[in-house]
């Protein structure tokens, strides 16, 4: 029998997370609604998503929404249609809904829908011990990988997926990564499962260290030019002062791609320097059903080492401050 309460952290005035913008409480479960499912949290990623919302550089759609979107948790209710049993184990990731009837929706790009709404952020999400999802944007999970090693692939590898795609890597080729957190060092494995050679470009000692452990060519400061001309690069730091400094490195007909979904103003752009020899930029704007389930395919196919640092759901609003403060490698989870 589920319990009548549960604990969940809540958004209280969006501001700097040093001034505790997250206030924790516990109250009713909550009640799915025609077509979701309710499932009872096993682990929640501690997105840089999160700390956006939190913080209130994304605008606000929920006011005192649960953040969370990266969320492993097993089926405690099934939707009417009976598509998961009780027990399984699905994945609660940041694309929750589209209309699936406008023009994007119809050719493939419903990332794109404007009718779009993500967990965490215009629903509850996984900061809690209970959670719902619609059952058709719940991810079935690959096996051999623990709960807190299955949560950052929910978005930080789904997203990393998506970035490697729109940075156009070319068979063998050589990829710049700028920052490495949690999407980057999942996103560097699968360039290099895929052949490419990978420079990484990031200010912490700690995450130098990881990509080093994890076979990349290179490691150096986040603005430093990497030893050889890229063909891509992707910018997982949000950033903006990094896109000069990225888009240099770029060789002709390079591209770069900007996995975040806020950054900070970019300066003024050389074309000479920056954009001439057909250099270009791309943007990253969430990820399709179908990004994700390639991905999750992807790692039940390729094993991925997932650095994770555990951190129990009251403890929630520390994990948003070291990750703002650049405090762990990976990935930080919350484990209820």
């Amino acid at each position: 029998m589920n319990p009548a309460t549960m604990r969940a952290w809540r958004v209280d005035t969006p501001r700097s997370i040093d001034r505790k913008p997250i206030i924790a409480r516990r109250e009713p479960l909550p009640r799915p609604g025609p077509g979701e499912v309710l499932a009872r949290v096993l682990a929640c990623g501690v997105c840089r998503t999160d700390l956006h919302v939190v913080e209130g550089d994304l605008p606000v759609h929920r006011p005192h929404v649960v953040p969370g979107h990266e969320v492993v948790a097993e089926v405690a209710a099934t939707a009417e249609r009976g598509d998961f049993t009780v027990g399984e184990r699905v994945g609660i990731p940041w694309l929750r809904y589209t209309c699936g009837v406008c023009e994007f929706c119809r050719k493939g790009a419903e990332n794109l829908c404007p009718q779009s709404r993500y967990t965490g952020w215009d629903a509850d999400g996984g900061y809690a011990e209970y959670v719902t999802v619609p059952a058709d944007f719940a991810l079935p999970l690959p096996a051999g990988y623990a709960d807190r090693e299955l949560a950052p692939l929910l978005c930080a590898g789904i997203i990393g997926y998506r970035a490697l795609t729109r940075a156009l890597v070319p068979e063998g080729g050589v990829l710049g990564i700028y920052g490495f957190g949690g999407s980057a060092h999942l996103t560097a494995q699968v360039a290099l499962a895929r052949g490419a050679r990978v420079h990484v470009m990031t200010r912490g000692a700690a995450a130098r260290e990881l990509a080093l452990g994890l076979g990349v060519a290179s490691v150096q400061h986040a603005a430093d030019p990497p030893p050889e001309d890229l063909d891509s690069a992707i910018l997982f730091a949000p950033v903006g002062e990094l896109v000069p400094p990225a888009l240099e490195a770029l060789g002709a007909g390079g591209t770069l791609a900007v996995a975040g979904i806020h950054l900070t103003d970019i300066p003024p752009l050389n074309y000479q320097r920056h954009l001439f020899r057909e250099r270009q930029v791309r943007s990253v704007t969430s990820n399709t059903r179908t990004d994700a389930r390639d991905f999750l395919a992807f790692a039940a196919r390729h094993r991925l080492r997932v650095t994770t640092h555990p951190y129990a759901l009251e403890r929630a609003d520390t994990a948003l401050s070291d990750l703002a403060h650049g405090r762990f490698d990976g990935a930080a989870v919350l484990l209820p």
